[in-house]
């Protein structure tokens, strides 16, 4: 893989940090990162970015903004806002090109979800993924909801022929609920692709050194990591003592 798009099943759930535990992750193992932000909302001019959160946290990496909005809104509403031109899919895909023409891996960091717009045309993270070819990693929430928003980001890729590469849980709680725990089994058959990792709640909040050092124990072998999905998911899985209760005797802190 040299290009990786990276799409969230929605807003706030561990993209940007997720981004950066995939670059420290290649950066380990001796390959060169670049990461792009296509859109960047919420922030004002000067202010550091998700771009340079990444390069924070996971060290000597080339981070490339194209297009930057001041209020935190969609990219094309923020733009249209702001008075000032969208980022389109092709100059997205020109640069992310550029990019893997220098570098072993580029990391395509969207805004929000798949279907987020770019522009008013209606163009979104998607299209710029089938005009690269490139395939997509869908970061996902641990709790309830999960399994509907992964399943239609899923679908929207199917529908497009895209490739879904596979799903990273973006916060991984310290005390998972019962359903963050059924759902570890149940979102490889949501996304149709594997569960490729799980980034703790809080990780972003580490010491640089120390996140390098973690990144590659959060993620599995396909995205140069350690992280056993199998152990991982048998770890947090107990028995259910009857089926018709529902009720888990086994999970530690569930009542």
């Amino acid at each position: 893989m040299t290009t990786v798009i990276v799409t969230g099943t929605g807003t706030e759930i561990g993209k940007t940090v997720v981004t950066a535990a995939l670059a420290a992750a290649a950066l380990a193992r001796g390959r060169t990162v670049a990461v792009l932000k296509p859109a960047q909302t919420g922030m004002a001019p000067g202010e550091p970015g998700d771009a340079a959160e990444v390069v924070r946290l996971a060290g000597p990496v080339t981070a490339v903004e194209l297009g930057r909005y001041p209020e935190p809104l969609a990219p094309a509403t923020a733009a249209l806002r702001a008075g000032a031109e969208p980022v389109r899919p092709g100059e997205i895909a020109a640069a992310a090109t550029k990019l893997a023409d220098e570098h072993d891996l580029v990391l395509v960091e969207g805004s929000g979800g798949l279907l987020v717009r770019f522009d008013a045309a209606g163009a979104t993270l998607a299209d710029t993924a089938r005009l690269l070819g490139a395939p997509v990693l869908m970061v996902a929430q641990a709790g309830l909801g999960t399994l509907n928003a992964t399943a239609l980001t899923a679908e929207a890729l199917r529908t497009r022929s895209l490739t879904p590469l596979g799903v990273v849980i973006g916060s991984w709680p310290d005390e998972p609920g019962l359903a963050a725990r059924c759902n570890l089994a149940d979102l490889p058959e949501a996304a149709g692709a594997p569960l490729l990792g799980a980034v703790p709640a809080g990780a972003g909040a580490l010491d640089p050194a120390d996140f390098r050092a973690r990144a590659a124990t959060w993620l599995a072998p396909e995205l140069d990591g350690g992280w056993d999905a199998d152990a991982f998911t048998t770890a947090f899985t107990a028995a259910f003592v009857d089926a018709s209760v529902g009720v888990d005797a086994a999970a530690p802190g569930v009542t």
